[in-house]
């Protein structure tokens, strides 16, 4: 079984005009909701991600994020790619 980490940090800024500034940064904006917590935003390497997503268990597998000292399991909800750029634009995740 494969297992996949990825680092993670709290997103500080909301709205449209800051989830622009994170992709042109090279992150990209996510969330985490789900299992009676409040829904987290936070933003990921888009690298790392993008290299993460060429492997099919990535989809059907737990995640682990690393968000500052704490981790949390996840697993991928949707994913939003751009249209025909080999980008992704945002994550959702849910807690397991």
């Amino acid at each position: 079984m494969t297992q996949f980490t990825l680092q993670a940090a709290v997103k500080s800024e909301k709205g449209t005009g800051a989830s622009r500034r994170l992709r042109k940064s090279g992150r990209v904006p996510a969330i985490i909701y789900g299992k009676d917590s409040q829904p987290l935003a936070i933003t990921l390497e888009h690298d790392k991600l993008l290299h993460a997503t060429e492997d099919k268990a990535f989809y059907q597998n737990n995640i682990t994020l690393k968000i500052d000292d704490n981790s949390e399991k996840v697993v991928i909800k949707a994913l939003q790619r751009h249209l025909f750029k080999p980008k992704i634009l945002h994550a959702d995740f849910t807690r397991v």
